[in-house]
């Protein structure tokens, strides 16, 4: 009886860790997405990113020719797709993008530490802020195109 019960008690706990791992993969990036604020949360961050984009001295400019609502809604529907949220970011690739801006090493630097800034301005934690670094990391290879 004793090793029945221990059966048991075993098939139950890897029947609970399956749905766990299926509901974790499911949201793995959930916590980040709600570390950012959710979509209310992130919208107000891209918002404030942009503003300072285009308010930098030094690539400011790279950004006249597009619409800062435009701009500010892709970038809202790409982080939060990234960090786990509902959304779908239908822009265009980054590559395609980018391939006419020639964007180089520096002024790429200079885009995330813009983005630091931002975030360190509305209190997004640092760990939260190097999650989200990473979901974007990958993207440099498609960025930049000037070397």
């Amino acid at each position: 009886m004793q090793r029945h019960i221990h059966f048991i008690a075993a098939a139950l706990l890897a029947l609970a860790s399956a749905a766990h791992a299926q509901t974790a993969t499911d949201t793995a990036n959930a916590p980040l997405y709600q570390a950012l604020g959710e979509k209310p949360g992130i919208t107000v961050l891209m918002d404030d990113f942009v503003d300072r984009l285009k308010a930098n001295a030094r690539i400011g400019k790279m950004f006249d020719d597009i619409k800062p609502a435009y701009l500010k809604e892709q970038l809202t529907d790409q982080i939060c797709e990234l960090s786990g949220g509902p959304c779908k970011y239908e822009g265009e690739e980054m590559k395609k993008s980018h391939e006419k801006l020639g964007i180089d090493k520096s002024q790429f630097n200079l885009l995330v530490e813009i983005l630091q800034k931002t975030l360190d301005a509305h209190n997004i934690p640092f760990t939260t802020q190097n999650q989200l670094l990473a979901k974007l990391a990958p993207m440099h290879r498609e960025i930049i195109t000037a070397h």
